[in-house]
């Protein structure tokens, strides 16, 4: 139990733990790097905008957080009209690393271990149930229960809304908090569908999953199905 708090501790405060762990970076450089992780792709004309900032100075925090590898351009958007494209800029893998995704992975390591599937999938629910809380059972109707999900979803800093669907309701996940180690430990996603399917009482099944790509899908997508028991990951 003491380990399972520990990844608990890492995995859930990441982001913040970050941002006190990187106080040597200036402000107007970490709000860029806010800015894309939100928005995934920015132009430099939208950074400026967004940041009301010449574009000489842009240049300047811009040209900083590449040579740092924080940052990288993937592409152009072609002007309007005369004049040259403009620069498409991503955030790069290396900017959501630090040690402590190490520590955390370690630690998760040390949970499942070599174990078989079933115990693996049964410790994988048991740190969801950690996770979510001692909430007790769900109640109330569908769309009341996902507002608690979400509103506990976003404390963990999941960035979550739900939206309606001919299939039925959906949970949609636009940040994943251990995107760091989440390539080494795919079974994270189980995770976050035992995690969600407990919050609501219903079946989950996950339909989408973030890529870091330019055009990649933003978020994690999960479909609820009515009056089931457990949950199904794709």
């Amino acid at each position: 139990m003491q380990i399972i708090k520990k990844i608990y501790i890492c995995l859930n405060n990441w982001l913040s733990i970050q941002y006190y762990l990187n106080g040597f970076m200036q402000t107007t450089r970490q709000r860029i790097l806010d800015y894309l992780e939100i928005n995934r792709t920015a132009t430099s004309i939208d950074l400026s905008r967004a940041f009301r900032m010449t574009s000489a100075n842009l240049r300047h925090h811009l040209a900083i957080l590449q040579e740092d590898g924080l940052i990288s351009s993937v592409g152009q958007q072609p002007a309007n009209g005369r004049g040259r494209p403009t620069l498409i800029y991503m955030i790069t893998k290396q900017s959501s690393e630090h040690s402590l995704g190490e520590l955390a992975s370690a630690l998760f390591e040390q949970v499942l271990g070599k174990r078989a599937s079933k115990q693996r999938s049964q410790r994988l629910k048991r740190l969801a149930e950690n996770m979510q809380g001692n909430t007790g059972k769900p109640d109330g109707s569908i769309t009341q229960r996902l507002v608690a999900a979400i509103e506990q979803l976003n404390l963990l800093r999941y960035r979550a809304h739900w939206e309606a669907h001919t299939a039925g309701p959906r949970v949609i996940l636009g940040q994943c908090p251990y995107a760091s180690i989440i390539d080494k430990h795919p079974e994270l996603c189980n995770m976050d569908a035992h995690m969600i399917a407990g919050m609501l009482g219903e079946l989950v099944t996950q339909t989408a999953k973030i890529e870091r790509k330019p055009n990649g899908i933003a978020a994690c997508v999960f479909e609820i199905e009515k009056n089931q028991p457990a949950f199904k990951s794709s």
